[in-house]
């Protein structure tokens, strides 16, 4: 939420924005071609804030499941690449490149999606079911949250939205995402009756990952 407020401080005040220019032909029946350009403003402090709180949402979701060290570096990983092709995208001149780097960011997201949706829920399974739940709960919302990003950018990439229409359904769902999911964590943390571990990576250290154990008779 600090850095959010930061984001939405830096707009506010005039930063954390700039211009995008892109060269539009337009085609006619009777007569040549016709090329203007248009500015399109693209703010984006909105990616330098989800490029740090969107892994930290992944690292909290990543604890409660405990996934292993691999998974959380892939799904974190994969987060920044979605972030970044999505700022990158914003400032492509032509259709090709918009595209192009949303069809990244989108297997980008799906990497995530497969560590947290797959790989979390085997591993949250041998936690004990109210935890399996709660992850199973909190991770469909954020999830649903994630998949709107996507569906406004490329609504907004596709000026399909007006800029100011862009930045208050990027409003709403930060609101949704970043407020809600913190308290929601905190609270159900402070209610649940079983304790939470932390397992894999963080706990073993990273030479344990992928390490084969052989007893005394193996040798």
């Amino acid at each position: 939420m600090t850095f959010a407020t930061i984001s939405y401080f830096s707009m506010a005040t005039g930063d954390g924005w700039s211009f995008a220019h892109f060269v539009e032909t337009e085609r006619h029946a009777h007569a040549d071609p016709t090329r203007h350009g248009i500015f399109r403003q693209v703010f984006w402090a909105h990616h330098v804030e989800w490029a740090l709180t969107t892994p930290l949402i992944i690292l909290n979701l990543a604890f409660l499941a405990g996934l292993s060290g691999a998974g959380i570096i892939i799904a974190t990983v994969s987060d920044i690449i979605m972030i970044l092709t999505g700022l990158f995208a914003a400032f492509g001149e032509h259709n090709g490149q918009k595209w192009g780097y949303y069809v990244i960011a989108w297997l980008a997201y799906l990497a995530v999606v497969y560590q947290l949706g797959v790989a979390g829920r085997r591993t949250v399974a041998a936690k004990g079911t109210a935890t399996a739940r709660f992850f199973f709960a909190i991770g469909c919302f954020t999830v649903i949250i994630w998949t709107l990003y996507l569906v406004v950018w490329a609504l907004g990439d596709g000026r399909k939205l007006s800029v100011d229409q862009e930045i208050i359904c990027y409003a709403v769902l930060d609101v949704l995402l970043m407020p809600i999911f913190g308290f929601w964590l905190l609270i159900s943390y402070a209610r649940s009756a079983e304790p939470v571990s932390v397992e894999g990576f963080w706990s073993q250290g990273l030479n344990r990952e992928g390490a084969v154990r052989l007893d005394e008779e193996n040798i």
